[in-house]
């Protein structure tokens, strides 16, 4: 369906794709794997026309081609869909759907019915049974992911790329993901498919094309190949992940909360979270699961004095009662936050790595009211160093670096603070296994020095191997507190599942 040959792409003189030569097949899902860093969504900015600027060709339906734009690649049967949904939440469906093409008559009117009519027959077939004038916004993110495919399909086009598609999504919507691209598949599309949880790619891929540092490394069907042969593919050597050791409690208490209670921000009378009690240990790692809308996010958005309006109940830091009415109020009592989101919530992406490391402590680097460039750049030295942060230098735009590194931002500038305790909301969301261990690996040498962290994660594997203790939520209520040794994704599942299901 589409191959290219010897794609070449540098951005300020820095090899980023390196004579890449790849195909992909019709009737089939091609992952793409690799690290962040490894150049996937370079390369699928290029085969989507956001890139023009590139060495090498790209050949269609055995057709050179050279998109001068996205539209033109859409036109052409090449669409994308991106990790960052890009919905606009107060129109409609049908109006997401036909924003920028829209269908008009001779003297120029929108053919809304025409629309409309187009719209329901593509969530039919997509098995989404919502109205197509529903807003966006009302709709969960896997219903949101499955408008983003209805984009993809309103052409009929032939190479669909999917990057993360599952990263915000249920076990149940994914399963409607999955018999969506198994239909696609059987229409003959060619479905490209990025993805870091590598369990699931085993599941849904045919083909699998590696990269590294820029380059291709291999390229083969999944069924040819294993899990720790992939991984290795991937990163060049063997990975040992890390591990929390099971070990006795600290019985010193940096966090405290008791009877945590949050409105809901639309059903009046309701609570979204209900009674929450719960205590944090010096040096405990104490993970949170739940399935989508828990209440996860919330707490910890709570905790770091998001939600003060709305929220009652009692939080004690070091056996202190705080009252946290702002952010400023919990980074003052030595909390920080590393949000779910970090390219909205997180970082300034237009703004360098120096910059951004020293946003949360610019009291420190100014002296008579003036910024000290010196002690900024000292200070992302030490992080760049530290958690080696891969940057030509601290002065790289955060938005040119890979998802991995922009966490490593994220977590740099709360170290920043010196806080005594960590909130972790979905820490590894979207980065490669390798990063991913990196980062375990800091959560413990954080643990091990005495901070304290609270850590949201949907991955079942990952909290069970860096937690001490784990408590799972379910409708807004902690419905079990399991520790080290009684962990078992069996009992973490029963407890996140609400009993009215």
């Amino acid at each position: 369906m589409l191959k290219v040959e010897n794609i070449t792409k540098q951005f300020s003189g820095i090899v980023v794709l390196d004579k890449i030569s790849i195909e992909l097949q019709a009737g089939k899902v091609n992952a793409i794997i690799g690290e962040n860093g490894a150049g996937k969504s370079t390369l699928m900015r290029i085969l989507s026309g956001v890139y023009t600027d590139y060495e090498g060709q790209i050949f269609f339906q055995n057709e050179p081609v050279r998109f001068s734009s996205t539209k033109d690649a859409q036109s052409k049967g090449i669409a994308i869909i991106h990790q960052e949904l890009n919905l606009i939440p107060y129109l409609s469906i049908t109006e997401n759907i036909f924003l920028g093409r829209e269908l008009t008559n001779r003297w120029g009117g929108l053919q809304a019915k025409e629309m409309r009519s187009r719209t329901q027959e593509l969530l039919n077939r997509l098995k989404l049974y919502v109205s197509p004038d529903t807003q966006v916004y009302k709709l969960k993110v896997g219903q949101q992911q499955v408008v983003e495919i209805a984009k993809a399909l309103l052409f009929e086009s032939e190479v669909i790329i999917m990057d993360e598609p599952t990263s915000a999504i249920s076990d149940h919507e994914v399963e409607v993901l999955f018999d969506i691209i198994n239909d696609l598949k059987k229409a003959n599309k060619a479905i490209v498919y990025i993805s870091h949880k590598l369990d699931e790619l085993f599941e849904i891929a045919d083909r699998y094309i590696v990269l590294r540092d820029g380059k291709h490394i291999e390229s083969g069907d999944m069924p040819d190949i294993d899990h720790d042969r992939l991984i290795q593919k991937m990163v060049g050597r063997n990975i040992q992940v890390a591990k929390k050791e099971a070990g006795p409690g600290n019985e010193e208490k940096l966090l405290s909360v008791h009877d945590l209670c949050l409105k809901h921000p639309t059903k009046k009378n309701e609570l979204f979270l209900k009674n929450i009690s719960f205590s944090l240990g010096k040096g405990e790692i104490l993970g949170v699961f739940g399935l989508m809308g828990a209440g996860r996010t919330e707490l910890l958005e709570t905790l770091f004095g998001l939600n003060a309006k709305s929220c009652t109940g009692s939080i004690e830091v070091n056996h202190q009662v705080v009252i946290l009415t702002s952010p400023d109020d919990a980074i003052k009592a030595g909390l920080a936050l590393v949000p779910e989101d970090r390219k909205n919530d997180g970082l300034i992406l237009g703004l360098d790595v120096r910059t951004n490391i020293s946003l949360t402590c610019l009291k420190n680097m100014e002296r008579a009211g003036l910024l000290q460039e010196g002690l900024e750049t000292s200070l992302a030295q030490k992080y760049i160093k530290e958690l080696n942060i891969k940057t030509s230098s601290d002065k790289q735009l955060a938005k040119n670096l890979s998802g991995g590194n922009q966490q490593k931002i994220v977590l740099s500038k709360w170290l920043a603070t010196k806080p005594s305790i960590l909130l972790l909301d979905e820490p590894t969301r979207g980065i490669d296994i390798n990063a991913k261990n990196e980062i375990y690996k800091l959560i413990l040498q954080l643990a091990s020095a005495g901070m304290g962290i609270l850590m949201v994660s949907s991955e079942l594997p990952e909290i069970m191997a860096v937690s001490d203790r784990i408590l799972v939520m379910a409708e807004g209520r902690l419905t079990a507190e399991l520790a080290n040794h009684e962990l078992s994704e069996d009992k973490i599942l029963k407890a996140a599942i609400p009993k009215t299901i």
